[in-house]
C-alpha cells in the first residue's frame, strides 16, 4: 500500500497547491484580469496569435512542456534512491517549476506575447536581450538535433507505436477544422478523437500495418531525422489551429487518459497485486523495490547537484519558459486562463513524473524481461528486476534502458487491471513517442520566433521572414544531427547521431535557462514593487546548481576539458560566461529599477 499512499498523497498535494499557492499568485501577485486585452485578441492573425479555448491551450502547453523529460529524468534519477527523486519532484514542481512557468507566461501576456528573451531587453538592459536569445537559440538547436534520434530510438524499441503516432497528423487536421469553427462544442470531437487514437493502438500493428511498422522500424536514424524535421517545418509555418493545437490537444486527451489508466492500475495492483507472471500463478504484491537512498552507485556522478539536473521537466525546466512565452501566451483568450496553463500544467507534469518514478521504483518489480524489448529473455521480479536495470550508472544510462524501465513498469500496472500485455506495451510506447513528437514541432516553432528576434537585433533582414527563419533553424539542426559521433567514419548508417555530441551539456544549459528566466521575473516584480521573497530562493537555486554542475563536468579529472571534448568545453564555457554577464547586468540596474516600469512593448 506504500506505493498507493505516495501516489494519492502526491495528487492531493498538487491539488491543494493549485488552489492555494497558485490562486495566491494569480490574485495577489500577478493580479490576473478577466477583462484585460490579451495578445491573441490584440494581435490576432489567424496563424500564431489565435484566441483559443482553455482546454485546447492546456493540451498544447502540457504536451509541449512535458516531452520525454518527465519520463527519462525520473527513470534515471531513481538510481540514487526513490526518496530524493520524489522530494525534488514534489517541492521542485510546486515551489520552483510552477512559479517559473506561470511567471514567464504572465510577463509574455503583458508584453504582446513576446518571448521571455525578447522581453528581457526592456526589463533589464538591451544587452541582456541578445544574451538571453543566444542561450535560447543554442538550447533549441540541440533539442531539434536530438529529438529525431530520440523518436527513432523509441520506434525501434516499440515499432507498434509507429502507425498510431503517424495517424495523429491527419486526425489532428480534421479535428482542427472542427475546433476552429465557432460554436462547435469540444465534447463530441474529443470523444471521437480519443476513440480513434485508442483504436489505432489496438489495431495499429495488425496485418499489413504490422508490416508497415516493421519496414519503418528499419529506417536509418538520419532518415527519421530528415522526415521529422521536414514535418516540423510544415507544422511551424502553418496556422496553429490547423495542426499544432489539435495535434497537441488530441495527444493530451490520450496521454491524460493513459495516466488515469496507469493510476487505476496502480490502485488495483496495490490492493490485489499485479498480473501473475506465470499462468495460474499468484498475483505478486506491488512493493517499492528500489532503495530509499542509494548514494554510492558505480560510475554515477554525485547526487548533488546532478539529481537536480537529471530531473528537469518533472520539477523545473528552462525549456518551459519558451513554451509559456513563445506559443501559449499567443493563444490564451483571457488572462485568468493563465493559472490553469502556467501553474496547473506544471503540476500535472509533476504528477506524471511521480507516476513514472513509481513505475520504475515499484512497477518493474512485478516482472520485467532482463533484456529491454526482448520478450524471449528471462523474466525477473522484485529487487532483481530493479538491479537488472540500475546495477550501475552505465547500465541505466542508455535511452532504451530508461524508457524501457518506465514502459515495462507502467505496462505491468495496466496489466493488473486486465489490459493485454501487447496493448499495454504498445500504448506506453505511443505515450513516450507522442510526447517527444509534440516537443519537436513546438521547439521548431519556438526556434523560428527566436531566429526572427535575433535576426532583427542583428539586422539580418532575410531571416526575419518566417519561412526563411524556419528553414535556417531546421537546416542547422539537420547539419548538426548528420555528423557522426567522434571517432566514427561518416556513413548513411552513422549519420543522425550528431546531436549526441552536445547532448551532455543540454541538461545543465536547460536548467541554467530556468535561472535566467527567474532573473527576468525577479526584476519584473521589483519594478512593480511586488513581493520578491517567493522568487529569490528559486532564482539563486537555479543559478548555482546548473552552474556548479557544468563547472564540475568541465574541470573534474576525466571531465570535458581534460578529455579534450572541445565542443562541450566551448558550449559550457559560453553558457557560464553568458550567465555571469546576465547576472552582472541585472545587479547593475537592481537598485535603480525599483518602482520604475520598463518601456512598453
Amino acid at each position: 500500500m506504500q506505493t498507493l499512499v505516495i501516489a494519492l498523497s502526491s495528487l492531493i498535494l498538487f491539488l491543494v497547491a493549485y488552489h492555494t499557492y497558485g490562486k495566491w499568485l494569480a490574485r495577489k501577485i500577478f493580479k490576473l484580469d478577466p477583462n484585460a486585452l490579451v495578445p491573441s485578441k490584440e494581435l490576432e492573425d489567424g496563424t500564431d496569435y489565435v484566441p483559443s479555448a482553455k482546454e485546447v491551450v492546456f493540451g498544447h502547453h502540457f504536451t509541449s512542456i512535458a516531452g520525454t523529460g518527465p519520463i527519462v529524468g525520473p527513470a534515471l534519477a531513481v538510481i540514487w534512491g526513490w526518496v530524493p527523486a520524489l522530494l525534488w519532484i514534489l517541492f521542485g514542481s510546486i515551489l520552483i517549476g510552477a512559479v517559473h512557468d506561470f511567471g514567464a507566461l504572465v510577463i509574455s501576456l503583458r508584453n504582446k506575447g513576446q518571448t521571455i528573451g525578447d522581453v528581457a531587453g526592456r526589463i533589464i538592459t538591451p544587452r541582456v536581450r541578445f544574451l538571453f536569445l543566444s542561450v535560447l537559440f543554442l538550447a533549441l538547436t540541440i533539442v531539434l538535433a536530438i529529438f529525431g534520434l530520440v523518436i527513432a530510438a523509441v520506434f525501434r524499441s516499440y515499432p507498434s507505436a509507429i502507425f498510431p503516432c503517424l495517424v495523429q497528423i491527419p486526425l489532428a487536421i480534421v479535428i482542427g477544422v472542427f475546433l476552429h469553427r465557432k460554436g462547435v462544442n469540444l465534447l463530441i470531437p474529443s470523444i471521437i478523437a480519443l476513440a480513434l487514437m485508442y483504436l489505432s493502438v489496438a489495431f495499429g500493428d495488425v496485418g499489413f500495418l504490422g508490416d508497415f511498422n516493421a519496414t519503418l522500424k528499419d529506417w536509418d536514424t538520419i532518415e527519421w531525422v530528415l522526415v521529422l524535421l521536414a514535418y516540423s517545418y510544415v507544422a511551424s509555418v502553418l496556422p496553429v489551429w490547423t495542426l499544432l493545437q489539435p495535434r497537441d490537444f488530441i495527444n493530451s486527451l490520450q496521454l491524460l487518459s493513459t495516466l488515469a489508466l496507469v493510476l487505476g492500475g496502480l490502485i488495483v495492483a496495490s490492493m490485489f497485486g499485479g498480473s501473475p507472471v506465470e499462468a495460474q500463478g499468484d498475483r505478486p504484491p506491488l512493493e517499492i523495490i528500489a532503495p530509499a537512498f542509494r548514494l554510492s552507485v558505480e560510475g554515477a556522478p554525485w547526487i548533488f547537484p546532478f539529481l537536480f539536473v537529471t530531473i528537469a521537466c518533472g520539477a523545473i525546466s528552462g525549456f518551459h519558459c519558451l513554451v509559456s512565452s513563445g506559443t501559449s501566451s499567443k493563444q490564451l483568450k483571457t488572462e485568468t486562463d493563465a493559472q490553469a496553463i502556467g501553474f496547473g500544467a506544471m503540476l500535472t507534469e509533476g504528477f506524471l513524473a511521480t507516476l513514472v518514478l513509481l513505475a520504475c521504483a515499484a512497477g518493474i518489480g512485478l516482472g520485467v524481461h532482463t533484456v529491454v524489448g526482448d520478450l524471449n529473455s528471462p523474466i525477473v521480479t522484485g529487487e532483481d528486476a530493479y538491479f537488472s536495470r540500475y546495477e550501475t550508472w552505465h547500465s541505466a544510462q542508455g535511452l532504451a534502458a530508461k524508457v524501457g524501465a518506465f514502459v515495462d513498469g507502467s505496462a505491468n500496472l495496466l496489466k493488473a487491471v486486465g489490459v493485454p500485455a501487447s496493448f499495454a506495451v504498445a500504448l506506453m510506447g505511443v505515450f513516450v513517442a507522442s510526447f517527444a513528437a509534440t516537443t519537436l514541432d513546438s521547439a521548431c516553432r519556438l526556434q523560428r520566433y527566436v531566429t526572427q528576434e535575433l535576426a532583427g537585433a542583428l539586422k539580418i533582414k532575410p531571416l526575419t521572414n518566417k519561412h526563411a527563419a524556419t528553414l535556417f533553424a531546421i537546416a542547422l539542426a539537420a547539419l548538426m544531427a548528420a555528423l557522426p559521433l567522434p571517432g566514427k567514419e561518416w556513413s548513411w548508417g552513422t549519420a543522425g547521431t550528431g546531436g549526441l555530441i552536445l547532448w551532455p551539456v543540454f541538461g545543465a544549459t536547460n536548467q541554467l535557462l530556468g535561472g535566467l528566466a527567474f532573473i527576468v521575473i525577479l526584476v519584473w516584480l521589483r519594478r512593480r514593487k511586488l513581493p520578491l521573497f517567493f522568487v529569490i530562493f528559486p532564482t539563486l537555486f537555479m543559478l548555482i546548481l546548473p552552474g556548479s554542475a557544468m563547472l564540475i563536468q568541465l574541470l573534474q579529472p576525466g571531465g570535458w576539458f581534460s578529455a579534450g571534448q572541445w565542443p562541450l568545453v566551448a558550449v559550457a564555457t559560453a553558457a557560464i560566461v553568458l550567465e555571469a554577464w546576465m547576472i552582472v547586468e541585472a545587479l547593475f540596474i537592481w537598485k535603480k529599477c525599483e518602482g520604475q516600469l520598463e518601456p512598453q512593448a
